[in-house]
C-alpha cells in the first residue's frame, strides 16, 4: 500500500510507516497527477483540490483530509470514481472553541463588552458551534443560536437569523461552505446580512473566508453597521484582502483549529480512518507535546490568555501578510490545558 500524506500533518511520521508499505511526503499543493498514479491512499489537508483533473486514471482509493471541512473534495467526482473519503468532524472543535473564548475575554479587556449583558449570535450549530454557545454561556452571556438544517428536522431552541441580526451583540459563524442548494452558506454575510444589523456587532468568522462577503463587510465596517471584526477564515486564502486586515481587530491566519490537541485528534482520526478501510489492526497513539512550564497568573482570564492569545497571531500576520501560509505550516507549539 502506497500512501501519500501533506508533510505539514503533525505527529503522524513514523505511525503511518506502521500502517502503509510506502509514505510519500509532499507539500499539500504538490500533489501531482504524476505522484497519484501510483497511490492508494491520501492523507491531506485544505491545500490539497482532490478532483477529476488529479484523480482520473490513478489508483488512489480512500482519502483521508484531516480537517473538519471537506469543500476541498469533489465529492460527487469520488462517488463516481468509487474512491471513499473521510473528513474529521470534531476533530479541532475545542481548539476553536478556545480561540472564541480568547476573544470574548480581549473583547472584555480591551473594548469594554460586558459579557453579562451582551447576547452572542452562534450561526451553526454543530461540533464546533455547540461548544461556543455552551462555553459563552458559561460566562454569562445570553446565547441564540441558528442553524436551519437541525431546526427543518424538528430541533427546537433555534432562531432565525434575522433574529440574529437585530438582537445580537456579537455574531459568531461556525457552518460548513454550502455553495449551492437550500442551506447555501455562501456569502450568508452579505450585503443585506449587513444591512440589517440593529446593533452593531462584532462580528467573528473561523469558519469558512467565503461565509462572509469580503467587500460587503468592509462596507458595512465603514458605514458603523458593524463594531469591529475577528476574521481567521479569509475569501481567496492566501491572498487575503489586506484592507480588511488592517481593519480587523484581531485578523489571523486561519489557524482558530491549530491547537496541538485538535490537530493531535485529526491525525489519529484519519489514521483510524485508514486502517478500517484496508483491514489493519495497528495499535499507536497520537500525543502531542507538553508546553513548557510555567507560572500562570491567578486572575482565571488572564491566565486564560496567557495560554493562548490569538493577539500575537494577529500582530504576525498584520507585520507579514505574505507569509499567510508560511504562519500555518510552521505554527508554534498550543495547548488546550483549560
Amino acid at each position: 500500500m502506497k500512501v501519500i500524506v501533506d508533510n505539514k500533518i503533525p505527529y503522524i511520521k513514523g505511525i503511518v510507516e506502521k500502517i502503509a508499505d510506502e509514505v510519500v511526503y509532499l507539500p499539500g499543493n504538490a500533489f501531482t497527477v504524476q505522484e497519484m498514479k501510483d497511490a492508494d491512499a491520501l492523507i491531506i489537508r485544505t491545500r490539497t483540490l482532490c478532483n477529476r483533473a488529479l484523480l482520473e486514471g490513478s489508483k488512489v482509493k480512500f482519502i483521508a483530509t484531516a480537517t473538519i471541512g471537506y469543500d476541498h473534495i469533489d465529492t460527487n467526482y469520488c462517488r463516481e470514481a468509487s474512491i471513499v473519503w473521510t473528513n474529521c468532524p470534531g476533530c479541532n472543535a475545542s481548539s476553536v472553541e478556545q480561540y472564541v473564548h480568547s476573544v470574548l475575554l480581549l473583547l472584555k479587556r480591551e473594548k469594554g463588552l460586558q459579557l453579562k449583558e451582551a447576547t452572542l449570535g452562534v450561526v451553526g450549530v454543530g461540533h464546533v458551534g455547540s461548544k461556543v454557545a455552551a462555553m459563552a454561556e458559561a460566562l454569562g452571556m445570553k446565547v441564540l443560536r441558528n442553524d436551519p438544517p437541525r431546526e427543518d428536522e424538528g430541533e427546537a431552541g433555534f432562531v432565525r437569523l434575522q433574529t440574529i441580526a437585530r438582537e445580537c451583540d456579537v455574531i459568531t459563524f461556525h457552518t460548513p461552505l454550502n455553495r449551492e442548494g437550500k442551506y447555501k452558506t455562501y456569502h450568508l454575510a452579505n450585503e443585506e446580512f449587513f444591512q440589517s444589523l440593529e446593533r452593531i456587532p462584532y462580528l467573528i468568522n473561523s469558519s469558512r473566508g467565503e461565509v462572509v462577503d469580503t467587500p460587503a463587510l468592509l462596507s458595512a465596517l465603514e458605514q458603523g453597521k458593524v463594531r469591529d471584526a475577528i476574521i481567521d477564515t479569509w475569501e481567496k486564502e492566501p491572498d487575503i484582502d489586506l484592507d480588511l486586515l488592517r481593519k480587523a481587530f484581531i485578523a489571523t491566519p486561519h489557524i482558530a483549529g491549530y491547537s496541538a490537541d485538535g490537530k493531535a485528534n485529526a491525525t489519529r482520526m484519519a489514521l483510524e480512518a485508514l486502517c478500517r478501510f484496508f483491514g489493519k489492526q495497528v495499535e499507536f497513539e497520537v500525543n502531542p507535546p507538553a508546553l513548557p512550564e510555567k507560572n500562570y497568573s491567578e486572575d482565571e482570564e488572564i491566565a486564560f490568555l496567557e495560554v493562548y492569545n490569538p493577539k500575537r497571531d494577529s500582530e504576525w500576520l498584520k507585520a507579514e501578510p505574505e507569509k499567510f501560509e508560511w504562519f500555518r505550516g510552521n505554527y508554534p507549539l498550543r495547548r488546550e490545558l483549560f
